[in-house]
């Protein structure tokens, strides 16, 4: 005869305190903006403060000091490509890294931040028209920083001459208004979001880390992008659409890289870039 089974008893699970869950759900996302920040335009920020108290403790007036953008690494020119080329790719990865974490199952990243071609010419009309609303007062403000003494002379490009120069300088461009509007813009005011910041906060908080990372070129070009920075966030905040700020981002250095270049000596002496 069968003896029968004596059923095995069911552990009930441990109760999940939701307090918790929710307190370590916040300790994860800011641990993440951290790191994300840390390998990307935190970092950036952090050398940017040291090269300034570089430059204010080296003796010479902050006007009297240059800094150099786009430099050559190398005398041999399809080296210089190749690092100029692995720089470019190295520094966009952030980018692939915040759109990866902003994805969600059935949520593209791309779509959530608005950085998607379905109003390609309504985004690019709003891009030039924030380049040229920024960018035209930025140069009177770069301009005035020299004239009083508080901010650098920028070299905008120090790549020697070669075929590829201006290619290179476009995707250098590229990669920086994909940088630093995705992760300075969508990305932080998306995760401060989900931390239940308040949306003029997040905009002052991408706005600081904006001019933080321009320190390096002294106290007026942080002033300059910090209100590039606000202008720039608050439009994200209504709009959901970042697509337009790496537009405005991308011709406002391609101009200036690509510029430096073809720009007669003249005009550049005028607004202190040589």
């Amino acid at each position: 005869m069968a003896v029968p089974e004596t059923p095995t008893p069911v552990t009930p699970a441990p109760a999940v305190d939701v307090a918790d869950a929710s307190t370590a759900h916040r300790r994860r996302r800011v641990g993440e903006i951290w790191i994300v920040l840390g390998m990307s335009l935190g970092q950036s920020a952090v050398y940017a403060v040291i090269s300034l108290v570089a430059k204010l403790t080296a003796g010479p007036p902050l006007k009297s000091q240059s800094t150099a953008l786009n430099v050559s690494v190398s005398p041999r020119p399809l080296l210089d490509l190749t690092y100029q080329l692995t720089g470019i790719l190295f520094a966009a990865l952030p980018v692939a890294l915040a759109l990866y974490l902003l994805s969600e199952p059935g949520r593209s990243a791309l779509r959530r931040i608005g950085l998607t071609g379905e109003r390609p010419w309504r985004d690019l009309g709003w891009g030039a028209g924030l380049a040229a609303a920024i960018g035209i007062p930025g140069l009177g403000f770069y301009a005035l920083g020299r004239a009083i003494g508080i901010t650098v002379q920028v070299q905008a490009s120090a790549l020697n001459a070669h075929w590829w120069t201006i290619p290179v300088l476009v995707l250098a461009a590229a990669q920086n208004g994909l940088l630093e509007e995705v992760v300075a813009v969508g990305y932080l005011s998306e995760r401060l979001k989900e931390l239940r910041w308040r949306g003029p906060a997040i905009v002052v908080a991408s706005a600081l880390l904006r001019g933080s990372y321009h320190l390096y070129q002294g106290w007026g070009p942080f002033f300059g992008n910090a209100i590039m920075g606000l202008v720039f966030a608050e439009y994200y905040r209504r709009t959901r659409r970042v697509a337009p700020l790496v537009v405005a981002h991308f011709l406002m250095d391609m101009v200036v890289f690509v510029g430096y270049d073809l720009i007669p000596h003249g005009w550049l002496a005028s607004l202190g870039l040589t």
